[in-house]
């Protein structure tokens, strides 16, 4: 956790010297962050008492299996709009408190304080001043009432988690606090948080209930605005909040993909059949088609909609005539197509088809992925000329805070179209390739129930 401090503060200091502006001109500061990811710190010297646990550590499985087999997943569902999984923050917290030595009892004394990434930049920017989080991050971490906006005393219990661990919840839109002789002696206020998906939806202007963005980083996140009313799934989506600003709280379904873009670090890292991230996609255009071959990249489990964290990573449909480029596509294709599956659970759930994706993220650069991409939603699929979508909602929630910016229709008008992808493949190709995906993740759920 002080590394992502120190890395975040070194980062800070250079975007003031790229900008070529001074640290008295910056209006705002606004926070994003992983959402799930875990802090737990000392309240009195501010050291964390572990490390931050990721939101991709499953160490935590077991319990949430054991949840499941109690009973207790449809409470959690209710309450939270979460599936239970290793995913969210609350199981990563009560695994600190009981596998760090004298940490739970240091708890219940009101000697820790628990927070996801933003409440721990928060608290570090304004020297220990300031212990809050936004509703958007609450609403990930298992323990937030959505409907009720309030910290569940319930599943507190349930997690043995006192309540003196936890952040204030706020609004995404607001003066939280005011730097504290940190970056400069100039107190800057910090005025806007939202978790990384329901930034880039901001940042996407998705602003409108029925309007879709996909964000490919790490992993995939496909969220839709659902307005001010939060939509149950029946799909096995995610039901979370968007964001709080002026006062009115909006929500929307998620699907989120474990693997996305970290696929093509595998094949850099682990495969080594590419030098550098960027070298994928000449490599994958090497073959015209993925040659029947079949990659589910479900290295900790898969997401949405299987939820299934047992499930480990297949490559399927391998013949003699495979080649490396046939890996790099089928690993390329494998980000659209659990895209895809995202997609049809969020129609079935909204009751509409899915007109336009707005997409963000570093593998959106990739041209071949995105026609893909659009070919196997037969859904128009449109790049924004800003693709790092979740700085920029950031940016616009801390901005329109302190009046940098008068209103969400203001923002409306930055948003710029960059290039928009049409489905150009035929009904008949695309449905075997759907069908083929289809056995292949059924191929990798069986692999993890033959060991069970």
């Amino acid at each position: 956790a002080n590394e992502i401090w120190s890395t975040q503060l070194g980062v800070a200091t250079e975007a003031i010297l790229k900008a070529d502006t001074t640290v008295a001109e910056v209006a705002a500061i606004g926070i994003t962050n992983q959402r799930e990811t875990t802090v737990v710190w000392d309240r009195a010297t501010s050291q964390p008492i572990y490390n931050a646990i990721v939101w991709q550590d499953r160490r935590t499985a077991s319990y949430c299996d054991s949840l499941k087999k109690d009973g207790h997943a449809k409470t959690i569902q209710d309450k939270t709009g979460l599936v239970t999984d290793a995913y969210f923050s609350g199981t990563k917290v009560k695994w600190i408190l009981e596998n760090v030595e004298g940490a739970k009892e240091r708890a219940e004394k009101g000697e820790l304080c628990f927070g996801t990434v933003d409440s721990w930049l928060l608290w570090k920017l304004t020297n220990g001043a300031v212990h809050a989080t936004d509703v958007s991050n609450a609403s990930r971490t298992l323990l937030y009432n959505i409907h009720e906006l309030r910290w569940d005393d319930d599943l507190l219990k349930l997690f043995g988690i006192p309540a003196s661990m936890l952040p204030e919840v706020r609004s995404s839109s607001e003066v939280y606090g005011h730097t504290q002789n940190v970056l400069t002696a100039v107190n800057i206020p910090v005025a806007g948080i939202a978790g990384d998906q329901q930034s880039a939806l901001f940042g996407q202007m998705c602003t409108q209930a029925g309007m879709v963005k996909n964000t490919y980083g790490t992993g995939c996140f496909m969220l839709m605005n659902t307005g001010n009313k939060p939509v149950v799934s029946k799909n096995n989506l995610l039901t979370t909040i968007a964001w709080k600003v002026n006062g009115e709280v909006q929500y929307a379904l998620e699907g989120s993909v474990f693997i996305g873009g970290a696929v093509v670090q595998w094949l850099r890292d682990g495969l080594k059949i590419i030098q550098k991230s960027g070298d994928v996609e000449a490599l994958a255009s090497k073959e015209k088609d993925n040659g029947g071959v079949y990659m589910v990249p479900a290295f900790t489990g898969l997401g949405a909609p299987y939820w299934n964290q047992h499930a480990r990573g297949i490559v399927v449909g391998i013949t003699r005539g495979s080649t490396n480029a046939h890996i790099a596509r089928a690993a390329i294709e494998s980000i659209a197509f659990q895209s895809m599956d995202v997609l049809k659970s969020m129609e079935a759930d909204a009751g509409l088809a899915i007109k336009e994706v707005r997409v963000d993220g570093g593998a959106t650069i990739n041209n071949d992925l995105m026609q893909f991409q659009s070919d196997i939603l037969n859904t128009k699929v449109v790049r924004p000329q800003v693709t790092e979508t979740t700085a920029l909602g950031a940016a616009y929630l801390a901005g329109l805070a302190v009046g940098f910016w008068k209103d969400i229709d203001e923002l409306q008008q930055y948003w710029q179209m960059d290039r928009t992808f049409h489905p150009s493949m035929n009904d008949e190709d695309r449905a075997g390739l759907q069908k083929n995906w289809k056995r292949a993740v059924k191929a990798a759920q069986a692999w993890a129930e033959d060991a069970s």
